[in-house]
């Protein structure tokens, strides 16, 4: 679950130890397992940052790399710039909005990072973000994604919909968050002309980890 909805700011300064409480490293592991496929990448996207953690291990290995990072909570663009050098954050610009709402010109980003985002969100939210962003593509963008998942069948299935009803009741206890589900994010990135590259899947299948690529309009 993440953070480009009302409510976060209160969770900013707790969210890694809640995290590491729940899943120990596995989020991290989500988040930065692919990190080696945005080598090359000159213009990056980040939607719903959180706490910096990511951020802060991105301008670290790619040092010439820009970067967008859009979040609705301000604790947590004030966290995560404060985990980056005064060098980094020269390189990285920060936007204070809502997903939903925001706008992406055209042919801009040759990747996309949702780590722990879409989940927020109804599929019919996903579907109409994805379809905003893809506008902003370039041929051959890299789409890191993380998430939880739901598996298809027997006791990890059963697990993973006893953690998702915690998860999705915490966050909507804490936050202004509406969504009560999963939405089918690979299906509608898939969907939209993305084309799955590389993943990993940890704690039984309760949390995946995807590089999506966009090939402009030879898979449109």
């Amino acid at each position: 679950m993440n953070r480009s909805l009302g409510g976060f700011d209160r969770l900013a300064s707790a969210y890694v130890w809640l995290e590491w409480l729940a899943f120990g490293r596995d989020l991290e592991s989500a988040r930065f397992c692919h990190l080696d496929h945005l080598q090359g990448c000159h213009r990056v996207l980040i939607l719903g940052e959180g706490d910096g953690r990511f951020l802060a291990q991105l301008v670290r290995r790619f040092p010439s790399m820009r970067i967008e990072c859009l979040d609705a909570s301000s604790a947590m663009i004030a966290k995560t710039g404060g985990r980056l050098s005064a060098e980094a954050r020269a390189r990285v610009s920060f936007r204070q909005e809502d997903a939903l709402g925001a706008e992406f010109g055209p042919d801009k980003y040759d990747a996309v990072v949702t780590l722990f985002f879409l989940d927020c969100f109804s599929a019919e939210e996903v579907a109409g973000l994805i379809d905003r962003i893809r506008t902003a593509l370039r041929d051959d963008t890299r789409w890191l994604w993380a998430d939880f998942a739901l598996p298809q069948r027997g006791w990890r299935r059963w697990r993973a919909q006893i953690w998702l009803r915690v998860l999705y009741f915490f966050f909507r206890s804490q936050t202004s968050m509406t969504a009560r589900q999963l939405p089918p994010s690979e299906l509608l990135l898939r969907a939209a002309g993305l084309e799955l590259h590389a993943e990993l899947s940890l704690q039984a299948g309760l949390i995946r980890s995807a590089v999506w690529r966009w090939r402009g309009k030879r898979s449109a």
